[in-house]
């Protein structure tokens, strides 16, 4: 009787044993969530910020490129002449300045000086001539001088006294100096001078194109001697980082999906290896627009968009390549 009894034991534990381990692959199975989509990669079309010819391209397709390498370069020969003639029109605008700023030079009050003495002189000239006329017309009763002379006379020393007048004034403008509207004119030309310099630098330096980021040249679009133009690329590049999975969730599964979670990613091409990513984002809009009276079996074939953002160092996902995604419920970060 104990024999029986033993067996029958020993089977139900088997049995117990066996239901157990089901259960536990069973739910392992109902944690996993299994993908498939295909690998994103984001392009750049790169284009010239301004118009030229194409002088140089240096690297070709499915080469890489690292951010700040210069990938084309543009003809700049007029810019870089235009750029030197700027450069001396700075020079003249800046002695220009300067010659303002310093006011004028101790030789010029002098020789301001000495035509204000020269003035005087003739104005004292002109009033003795005038006086000595009118004095012979006055002790001959007006018959020694004629009256054109003494009007000759007072003319001139009214000419004599307006000159004086001048050089006066002029010698007080010369101690002056300049006003400072000049001051400040002349200094907005230079500054006009050097943003137009500035200016044709920049266009100089948009002559060379550089990567903006670590990419792969996918295709080289224009060639040495073609006219390039913001509106047309000269290359297309492929970025290597970040690459995404894009891969469909169907609306009953969608609950288990979080962001974040951590995925293994597979390819046809290497079936024993995966690449380690994340979920990073979820669409919260259906993909096909379901109609306005759903059945229980219309709900269970919506679909929502998945990103899963991979981190592939060694660039073995190619754009557009088919992918799993393998998924497991609570592991997210």
């Amino acid at each position: 009787m104990k024999k029986p009894l033993i067996a029958i034991f020993l089977v139900a534990v088997l049995a117990l044993g066996a239901w157990a381990g089901w259960h536990q692959r069973a739910k392992g199975h109902d944690d996993a969530l299994v993908l498939h989509g295909n690998v994103d990669i984001r392009q750049i079309a790169l284009a010239f910020d301004g118009s030229g010819r194409v002088a140089e391209l240096r690297v070709e397709e499915g080469g890489r490129v690292h951010a700040g390498d210069v990938l084309a370069v543009l003809d700049t020969r007029t810019l870089a002449l235009q750029a030197e003639q700027a450069q001396a029109q700075i020079g003249v605008q800046q002695q220009a300045l300067q010659r303002l700023r310093n006011g004028a030079r101790p030789q010029e009050i002098a020789q301001a000086k000495s035509r204000v003495t020269a003035a005087q002189s003739d104005a004292a000239q002109a009033a003795q001539d005038l006086q000595r006329l009118q004095g012979i017309a006055a002790n001959t009763q007006g018959r020694g001088v004629s009256a054109q002379d003494l009007d000759r006379a007072k003319s001139h020393l009214q000419v004599a006294e307006a000159k004086l007048t001048d050089q006066r004034e002029a010698l007080r403008l010369t101690e002056l100096g300049p006003r400072a509207e000049d001051v400040a004119g002349a200094e907005a030309q230079l500054k006009a001078a050097q943003a137009q310099l500035a200016l044709l630098q920049h266009q100089i330096a948009q002559g060379q194109l550089k990567a903006p980021a670590d990419a792969v040249v996918r295709s080289r679009l224009l060639e040495p001697g073609d006219m390039a133009t913001p509106q047309k690329p000269v290359f297309a590049l492929a970025l290597t980082q970040p690459k995404w999975v894009r891969v469909y969730v169907g609306e009953p599964d969608l609950g288990r999906v979080k962001p974040g979670m951590q995925a293994r990613v597979t390819t046809d091409g290497a079936p024993g290896q995966s690449i380690a990513g994340k979920v990073g984002y979820i669409s919260s809009v259906a993909e096909f627009t379901p109609k306005s009276v759903q059945t229980e079996e219309l709900r269970t074939s919506l679909l929502y968009e998945l990103r899963v953002r991979v981190d592939d160092p060694e660039d073995v996902l190619r754009l557009g390549q088919p992918a799993t995604v393998h998924l497991t419920a609570g592991a997210a970060q």
